[in-house]
C-alpha cells in the first residue's frame, strides 16, 4: 500500500541487457523494463546490452556502483542454467550484501505462473557501493513479473509498511563508522 503523506522520489535506474545476440532494436526485456521505469516516474540513467561474460558484466556494474549518478541497476538475462548464463555469478561476485529474498520472491511468485519451471530461475538481488543491484531472467514475462509484483513497490518511497528507497540514506554508514 502506498502511504500519500510521502512525496514520491525518482530514482536513477540503470538497465543492462545480457546477450550475446541482442541490440537496442530488438531487446524487447530491456524495452519493458525502460517502460515500466518511466511509467512510474524514474529516470533511466544508463543502458547496455553486455555479453554473457563474467568480465564483461561485473566491468558495466562496477562502472554504474562507481557513479553517484545511479541508485539502482537492473538486469535481464543470463540467469539460467546453460554454459552461457553466468549473472548470477557476476552480480554475485560483485555483491557486498545479498538481497536474499529478492530471488526467493520472484521464484514464488513466478511458481504461480509457470509451476515448477521457475526452479530454473536464478533471479538475484544485493547491494553494492549503496547502489541496489536486480537481476531478472531475460524473458520480457519474467521482466514484469519482476518490475510489477516487486521492483515496483520497493523502488517507491511512498510504499508501506517499508521499502528499499528509506534505506538508501543508511546503506553507506558503514564507511563513517567502520567496525573496530
Amino acid at each position: 500500500m502506498t502511504s500519500a503523506l510521502r512525496p514520491f522520489v525518482p530514482l536513477d535506474i540503470a538497465i543492462m541487457t545480457v546477450s550475446d545476440s541482442r541490440t537496442l532494436e530488438d531487446d524487447r526485456s530491456g524495452n519493458i523494463l525502460v517502460e515500466r521505469l518511466e511509467g512510474a516516474g524514474h529516470r533511466l540513467a544508463d543502458r547496455a546490452i553486455v555479453t554473457d561474460n563474467v568480465s564483461a558484466i561485473t566491468g558495466q556494474l562496477q562502472q554504474w556502483i562507481d557513479d553517484d549518478g545511479i541508485d539502482v541497476v537492473v538486469s535481464t538475462g543470463g540467469t539460467g542454467l546453460t554454459g552461457r548464463d553466468v549473472t548470477p555469478e557476476a552480480f554475485e561476485g560483485i555483491f557486498e550484501k545479498k538481497i536474499d529474498g529478492f530471488g526467493e520472491l520472484f521464484r514464488m511468485l513466478s511458481y504461480e505462473k509457470i509451476g515448477t519451471s521457475t526452479i530454473q530461475s536464478r533471479a538475484v538481488g544485493g547491494l553494492a557501493g549503496g547502489t541496489y543491484l536486480f537481476a531478472l531472467p531475460g524473458s520480457p514475462s519474467a521482466c514484469k513479473d519482476g518490475w510489477d509484483m516487486i521492483l515496483n513497490d520497493q523502488l517507491d518511497y511512498r510504499f508501506k509498511p517499508c521499502n528499499f528507497v528509506e534505506l538508501m540514506p543508511r546503506l553507506q554508514e558503514h564507511l563513517d563508522n567502520p567496525p573496530t
